[in-house]
């Protein structure tokens, strides 16, 4: 079966100046600067991205749309509830749950559980900062991620502009 790519992303910089609560919270100057480095990283980078399944929320949205301006072509994407301080375990079910006709996936979402997921998908450790990116190759379908071979392609943050 021909390979996938899992593309995560982790929210970039959020505002912690104000009291919000943490579903609300908004980007901070900063993040708002770092989401459109990382759109122009995954526009250079990547092919093309089938979908982005996003967490609700704010500053996961925000980089989202940031990111998603960057694009030549922005993918379809939707609100997904469980992304929200998602565990591994539950972005793994995530994954497994994604349309198989589906090649590149994109998910924005929250540490400790990109991380996590990284780690459990590849066996490597790869921090993930605010707006940081990791790409996996996943082999055969995507209900089969986690018992089938994956390989980190990509990591890191983009430089700031």
């Amino acid at each position: 079966m021909p390979e996938r790519t899992l593309i995560l992303l982790r929210h970039a910089k959020s505002d912690w100046s104000n009291d919000e609560v943490d579903l609300v919270r908004p980007l901070a100057e900063r993040g708002r600067r770092q989401a459109p480095d990382a759109g122009r990283w995954l526009n250079t980078g990547v092919p093309s991205i089938d979908l982005a399944v996003v967490s609700p929320a704010l500053r996961a949205r925000s980089t989202w749309e940031l990111v998603a301006a960057e694009l030549d072509v922005p993918p379809h994407a939707r609100i997904d509830e469980r992304l929200y301080a998602a565990s591994e375990q539950e972005l793994l079910e995530v994954v497994r749950e994604l349309p198989e006709d589906v090649r590149t996936v994109i998910l924005v979402g929250h540490n400790p559980g990109l991380e996590a997921l990284v780690s459990r998908l590849t066996g490597e450790r790869v921090p993930m900062p605010t707006s940081a990116l990791a790409a996996i190759a996943v082999s055969g379908s995507w209900s089969a991620a986690g018992h089938s071979s994956a390989v980190l392609t990509a990591s890191g943050r983009p430089p700031e502009s």
